[in-house]
């Protein structure tokens, strides 16, 4: 039986300007995070050697470049020597190549989780440190707050944008994330935005243009969804999201969606819950102990 199940939710690019591209090839982006409360699942077991393994609802994804594998070995390197094992089993939800963020919500939840269960004497900072070594979206999940970020998405301010109700769709295509960002075709100068003076009126998402023209599917959805509510891609694709005032409006649309396409209704959430969780289960242990 699993000693700790946590969600392991998804992540929305609200916006996401890129300011410029770096000597290194990397770009210096300004986007704006927010959770949505729909995701993985993962559940952690302790094992009675120090092995660590990995069972997923997708097969092909448990292998060794996991990053749920790649960051419980790389936490696994500051951990005591006589650390149990643990055995964590992915129930998977998020699309694969899909912008929101599953491979990177599904690592942090992984360092979270394990330095609740080997009780590591490791700050937020220090585990945010640590996931940028898996990718650049994992510090957000890491740190549980919605935040404005610049950088490569490592620089982070804690934000507080509206929570409404999300119809996200995801068309059947996957995008290679290093694809779009090599493309000769992206736009690469925008102008930097004087954070917090952002609306939705004034931001876009630069790669959304280019997304469209490689992947008529992704337009053609857009398409659909902008007649029913502001829409947008989420990070490099192949997600899009229509935001709605409320759930009800949100779930006529997703009915009406065409047959073609996967989608879910989902609030806004601003605190990632797999932090809120993990702070309740320390007041209990720590209550547990007190009594004992």
């Amino acid at each position: 039986m699993a000693l700790l199940t946590l969600p392991a939710v998804a992540k929305l690019n609200l916006f996401l300007h890129i300011v410029g591209q770096r000597a290194d090839g990397y770009h210096n982006l300004q986007t704006l995070f927010q959770f949505i409360d729909f995701g993985d699942e993962l559940s952690f077991t302790l094992r009675d050697d120090s092995e660590i393994t990995l069972s997923c609802t997708e097969p092909t994804l448990e292998s060794a470049d996991n990053l749920v594998l790649q960051a419980a070995h790389l936490l696994a390197q500051h951990a005591h020597k006589t650390r149990p094992g643990v055995h964590i089993h992915i129930h998977k939800k998020l699309p694969f190549g899909g912008g929101l963020g599953g491979g990177s919500s599904d690592a942090a939840t992984t360092l979270l989780a394990l330095r609740h269960l080997w009780q590591l004497p490791l700050s937020d900072t220090q585990l945010a440190e640590l996931g940028l070594q898996l990718g650049a979206d994992v510090p957000v999940f890491v740190r549980g707050q919605a935040a404005f970020a610049e950088g490569v998405g490592e620089f982070l301010q804690p934000a507080q944008p509206p929570c409404p109700w999300y119809l996200v769709i995801h068309p059947g295509v996957q995008i290679s994330t290093p694809s779009i960002f090599k493309h000769p075709d992206l736009p690469r100068q925008h102008l930097p935005l004087n954070w917090p003076n952002w609306s939705w009126e004034n931001t876009s998402n630069d790669c959304e243009a280019l997304v469209c023209q490689l992947y008529p599917e992704v337009a053609k959805a857009l398409d659909w969804l902008v007649e029913y509510a502001p829409s947008r891609l989420t990070g490099t694709g192949a997600c899009i999201f229509g935001r709605f005032e409320n759930e009800t409006d949100a779930r006529a649309a997703l009915e009406r969606m065409p047959a073609q396409w996967t989608g879910f209704v989902a609030r806004g959430l601003n605190e990632n819950p797999v932090c809120q969780q993990l702070r309740q289960a320390s007041t209990v242990n720590l209550t547990n102990k007190t009594e004992v």
